[in-house]
């Protein structure tokens, strides 16, 4: 998902959220050759630093260029390959190289699960030279080992991608707590089968933003749910815009790219659409333009777009009430002229009444005085 009450804001929170994703894709998905952790210990000398450099590698323990582990195999398989592990620090270091799950965490970002929680999909599939899903060794400042490791994968794996990722550990002592500093490489597993791509869009529902009195410089605010409602990782492009009355659009559309959701991950998002007047009728949209992430072109195909939209109302207040007022007028004018009318139609049937009577009284006095 998020709260915003203008673009400006809006747009300042989707920095933040673009930079926080860029932070954890850095912390827990990727290793890049050269891109060492290094911080200083509390436990050392005032001098002495931690540092991990952790990468994809080839047979001859050099970083191969590549930023994630990216596979796919038939159920049953087994794929082997290497991992390379540097101490850049200036200590000796007890080094724990794991493989574990991934998932969507609260804000629809990547994450790993922590380093002693248990994992349960293709974290457990992955087996190290010591048989398990973790092995542990020490290096001396400046030196470097190869990891060997397995990913076996099971007879009854399901269709579609699994994720998880190779992450290297190490904990040192800080005062009373036990600091825990990553770096984790992600792993992608598609296993052959029915390959079912598609994000959904859930829970859409909009409000209109705006000064009462001004009914020409509002927005509208939509907020609505993302869902991979498929079995392969899926990021996306995504549009949102909004219309009025014969579908004329209205406003901007608004433009972004979201992260990539792993398969039954969800992330709830709020954008708003600005200088939006209050028509009355207004049809918010969302569109999804999903696509797979990463190089390995085997694992590119289409997916199709997805959209849905929702109905809101936006009364123009002051035009209503201006709209009220003239048609008081106007009731009232008609009223005053119903009555007028009828007065005016009373007063001459008054008037014809009284030259009657007085022309009968005349008669009457004639005839006496002709007696």
């Amino acid at each position: 998902m998020i709260t915003s009450t203008s673009s400006a804001a809006l747009a300042r929170r989707a920095a933040r959220g673009v930079r926080r994703a860029v932070a954890v894709s850095l912390a827990a998905g990727l290793a890049l050759a050269g891109a060492a952790l290094t911080v200083p210990t509390a436990a050392h000398a005032a001098d002495d630093t931690i540092g991990i450099l952790a990468a994809p590698a080839g047979p001859d323990g050099s970083a191969d260029g590549r930023t994630r582990f990216s596979y796919a195999a038939d159920p049953g398989q087994k794929i082997s390959d290497q991992y390379v592990v540097r101490n850049t620090g200036t200590t000796v270091q007890t080094f724990t190289v794991l493989s574990t799950d991934a998932f969507n965490d609260e804000a629809g970002e990547f994450a790993l699960l922590e380093t002693d929680a248990e994992a349960t999909d293709i974290g457990s599939w992955v087996t190290f030279e010591n048989g398990t899903d973790r092995l542990q060794f020490e290096l001396a400042p400046g030196a470097s080992r190869l990891v060997s490791f397995t990913v076996s994968v099971p007879a009854d794996a399901t269709p579609g991608d699994h994720v998880g990722g190779l992450a290297t550990s190490v904990k040192t002592p800080s005062g009373q707590v036990v600091l825990d500093r990553r770096l984790g490489t992600r792993m992608y597993l598609r296993v052959s089968g029915d390959i079912q791509a598609g994000l959904s869009i859930a829970g859409l529902n909009a409000d209109y933003i705006g000064d009462w009195w001004n009914p020409f410089s509002g927005s509208v605010r939509v907020r609505y749910t993302v869902e991979n409602t498929g079995n392969i990782a899926l990021a996306s492009n995504i549009t949102v815009g909004a219309s009025t009355w014969f579908g004329i659009p209205t406003g901007a559309e608004q433009g972004d790219g979201i992260p990539e959701l792993l398969p039954g991950g969800t992330r709830t998002y709020e954008t708003d659409l600005p200088g939006i007047a209050s028509w009355g009728y207004l049809n918010a949209h969302v569109t999804l333009n999903p696509f797979v992430e990463g190089d390995d072109a085997t694992k590119l195909l289409p997916v199709p777009a997805t959209s849905r939209d929702t109905i809101l109302f936006a009364p123009p207040w002051t035009i209503l009430i201006a709209l009220a007022v003239v048609g008081i007028a106007l009731i009232v004018r008609r009223w005053r002229a119903k009555v007028d009318a009828r007065r005016a139609e009373e007063w001459i049937a008054y008037t014809e009444a009284e030259a009657a009577r007085k022309a009968a009284e005349r008669e009457v006095v004639g005839a006496g005085s002709s007696s």
